[in-house]
């Protein structure tokens, strides 16, 4: 078995990452996928989530993906996406004010099919945001 697999981290304008990973796990529309080198080849559609990556060094690449698709195949794991943000990348206060004012919009009932899409990306971002300011999952 490997000791790493490629990852790369495609948006529609950029690579938003590239690089080598043990271990993947993203949220599809089945439910969390957790992808290890050797993982058997895999085409699945992604929600809204945070992606984590951990390098061979232990370290996590953490990022906000507002859903697309996830491609495994021949040791290589490639997270496509509409968009796509690093965590560091990601001004917490800034995804929170996002959130706050789109759900006003969403508890109006007269949200628009793009302002749900981008409460789902800035629902994500929080949540990336939070994971690597250490305080989600215990972190």
């Amino acid at each position: 078995m490997p000791e790493s697999m490629h990852v790369d981290v495609v948006a529609a304008n950029r690579l938003v990452w590239e690089g080598e990973g043990v271990n993947v796990i993203v949220r599809t529309t089945e439910g969390d996928i957790g992808i290890l080198p050797g993982h058997e080849p895999v085409l699945a559609a992604l929600v809204p989530c945070v992606a984590t990556i951990v390098t061979p060094d232990g370290k996590q690449e953490v990022l906000a993906l507002d859903g697309g698709f996830v491609l495994v195949a021949d040791n290589r794991v490639s997270l496509l996406a509409q968009y796509a943000t690093r965590s560091a990348e990601v001004s917490l206060e800034e995804a929170q004010r996002n959130v706050a004012e789109l759900e006003k919009i969403m508890d109006t009932g007269d949200a628009t099919t793009d302002q749900v899409h981008r409460l789902h990306l800035a629902q994500a971002q929080v949540k990336a945001a939070q994971v690597t300011a250490g305080s989600v999952y215990g972190h």
